[in-house]
């Protein structure tokens, strides 16, 4: 099955990283495999306006000992065989400011771990390291992809997330470029270049073949994750790494 747990590390905000992490989930869902994917942005809670309704448990609760992470785990309907949980964050500040605790760091460790059993893959949504929580998720994934904007700022910023993860112990198996277009800035240590996704596109946009971003994630998604997944586009038959 390849890798489980792979965790997209923001080198800065607004690089995309939620949206690159759910496309990921999708594509691994269009393949029929079953994916969890965990917020731990506590502080945007990006992962929280792919939730259509009410959020009663989430995240910084099952970091905090309030919730089972079953409770946290919410089911996105989505045009694919698969199977994608979001595990989002939604809280009021007080629980964020506990939920960021390094007991409950270690607690989100326990719960990332819990779903790798029961899960094909766990992908963890991580903002630029500088919390407890964004440690965790990058030190208990088996892989980690920094995820850069095609900008001047991303490639100043690069170095200083890269040198962070080494710090941890947990450098990055690879860098991400987002938000390519043709005027964008070249990122030289990317192994991977996904277009820009506009604010309107559909959610998720990878789940449609026909789509530039749809072979752009899944050739990141195999290289990544070491799979497989056999899927189709139409411009290129069937598609491989």
């Amino acid at each position: 099955m390849g890798v489980s747990t792979l965790a997209f590390v923001g080198c800065t905000g607004g690089a995309g990283t939620t949206r690159l992490t759910v496309e990921t989930a999708a594509t691994l869902a269009r393949s029929g495999r079953s994916v969890a994917v965990v917020d731990a942005a506590f502080g945007t809670q990006g992962l929280a306006t792919y939730v259509g309704g009410r959020i009663d448990a989430d995240v910084t609760a099952v970091a905090v000992g309030d919730a089972s992470v079953d409770d946290a785990l919410v089911e996105w309907d989505i045009d694919a065989d698969g199977r994608v949980a979001l595990c989002p964050a939604h809280a009021p500040f007080e629980r964020l400011a506990r939920a960021k605790s390094a007991e409950s760091a270690q607690t989100l460790e326990r719960a990332i771990e819990e779903l790798a059993g029961r899960f094909d893959h766990v992908l963890l949504d991580v903002p630029p390291i500088a919390s407890n929580q964004a440690v965790a998720a990058a030190t208990t994934a088996q892989r980690r992809v920094l995820v850069v904007p095609a900008s001047q700022r991303g490639s100043d910023l690069l170095p200083r997330q890269q040198g962070r993860l080494r710090d941890i112990g947990a450098p990055a198996t690879a860098v991400v470029a987002t938000r390519v277009d043709g005027d964008a800035e070249p990122i030289e240590d990317a192994a991977h270049t996904v277009g820009h996704i506009g604010a309107d596109a559909p959610r998720p946009v990878a789940t449609d073949p026909d789509t530039e971003i749809a072979p752009a994630v899944a050739a990141m998604t195999e290289d990544l994750l070491d799979v497989d997944l056999g899927l189709t586009f139409e411009d290129d038959g069937l598609f491989s790494r």
